[in-house]
């Protein structure tokens, strides 16, 4: 089964000729073992993979053929560079003369477009070579008793990119049926930072956003983080809520205790005028009728029986209640302001009568008859 890889290569030793063409060098390729995750290289049950490249698959003759005269590319194509997209792709190409470096396969370029050069002039000077490769899964350990799970074999370059960002050793993208070439290491070789090309798609509130592997774990703990506190802080203003409802319950049953309280003091206090006012009645319908019979009988039926007794029942018959309590009162005020001895001089009869007008006072005031009478 065949691989497509990347690997970061850094531009050095750069120079232009006469005809501004930029010529430079770079490392590509380096034997050892590298890591990545199962998932890229069909191995999904596995978390991590070791793939192991020998020296003798490095260095192979086919593979520093494949070098010479591989195009140059501005980032990685989607597909691998040929005879169909070349005069599209291409900004430059690989010489022949690859050679082998240490770990490391070294490789003469030159760079022939404008803008590619301009590019690597202001700062993107980069390179990830793209290449394939076949897995072989039978499983040992390097010369150096390092272990491996798998061997790279029957490496094939297909073209160099010239891009913003390579990482330092083998930073390959590897997997079945790979579709597009790619600087997507798996795990970071030497305990390097892991860095990706491939997305993670994002919804929040809604919107989608696309965010490289790398960043997307760091992105959901900053949400998740973001949630909780918001989410904590929700709680907090709940029980905030909840704290002040109770203490509005408390307070309504406290006022509702008063007012009752209040209503309590209010009916007593009504219900001693109320007595008050019923004594008065009966008093003054005593004054009007002292045979007056007043128990169990209502305010205006007393006030009616007082007015009928001292005045007949014509005074009362098909009168108005305030009419009666008029008259009652009338009656009550004149009956108050009677004295009893007045009422008894008024109803006694005299035994004689006497010409007061012509009779004459001593000097203790005591009348005499005049004088010759």
């Amino acid at each position: 089964m065949t691989f497509r890889f990347t690997d970061a290569v850094t531009v050095s030793g750069t120079r232009e000729t006469a005809d501004g063409y930029l010529v430079a060098e770079a490392r590509s390729v380096r034997t050892g073992v590298q890591q990545y995750l199962g998932s890229e290289v069909g191995k999904a049950d596995m978390d991590v993979v070791n793939v192991y490249r020998p020296e003798e698959e490095v260095f192979a003759d086919a593979s520093l053929q494949s070098f010479s005269h591989s195009p140059m590319t501005m980032n990685h194509p989607a597909d691998a560079v040929t005879a169909d997209n070349w005069k599209e792709l291409s900004v430059g190409e690989v010489s022949t003369a690859a050679k082998r470096d240490g770990e490391w396969v070294m490789l003469p370029l030159i760079l022939k477009d404008r803008a590619a050069i301009d590019a690597v002039k202001a700062g993107k000077c980069e390179l990830s070579a793209g290449y394939t490769c076949t897995l072989d899964w039978t499983p040992g350990e390097t010369p150096e008793g390092e272990a491996y799970d798998a061997i790279q074999r029957n490496i094939k370059i297909n073209h160099l990119a010239v891009v913003d960002k390579a990482r330092a050793g083998s930073k390959a993208r590897i997997g079945d049926d790979v579709k597009t070439w790619g600087i997507r290491p798996a795990i970071e070789d030497k305990g390097a930072s892991v860095m990706t090309d491939k997305t993670t798609q994002i919804v929040r509130d809604g919107l989608p956003v696309n965010l490289p592997d790398s960043a997307a774990p760091i992105i959901n703990k900053w949400l998740a983080d973001a949630d909780k506190a918001l989410k904590d802080k929700q709680t907090a203003l709940d029980k905030a809520l909840a704290d002040v409802k109770a203490k509005d319950t408390e307070l309504g049953e406290k006022d509702a205790e008063i007012t009752k309280l209040k209503a309590a003091s209010i009916e007593n206090a009504d219900m001693d005028k109320l007595v008050a006012d019923r004594a008065a009645l009966v008093a003054k319908a005593k004054e009007i009728a002292p045979d007056l019979a007043t128990d169990g009988v209502k305010d205006m039926d007393i006030r009616r029986a007082a007015v009928a007794t001292k005045l007949g029942d014509e005074k009362v018959k098909d009168r108005s209640d305030d009419y009666i309590t008029g008259l009652f009162d009338h009656l009550a005020d004149d009956t108050k302001g009677s004295n009893p001895l007045s009422g008894a001089i008024k109803d006694s009869k005299p035994t004689e009568k006497v010409d007061w007008g012509s009779s004459v006072y001593d000097a203790a005031g005591v009348p005499m008859k005049k004088k010759g009478a």
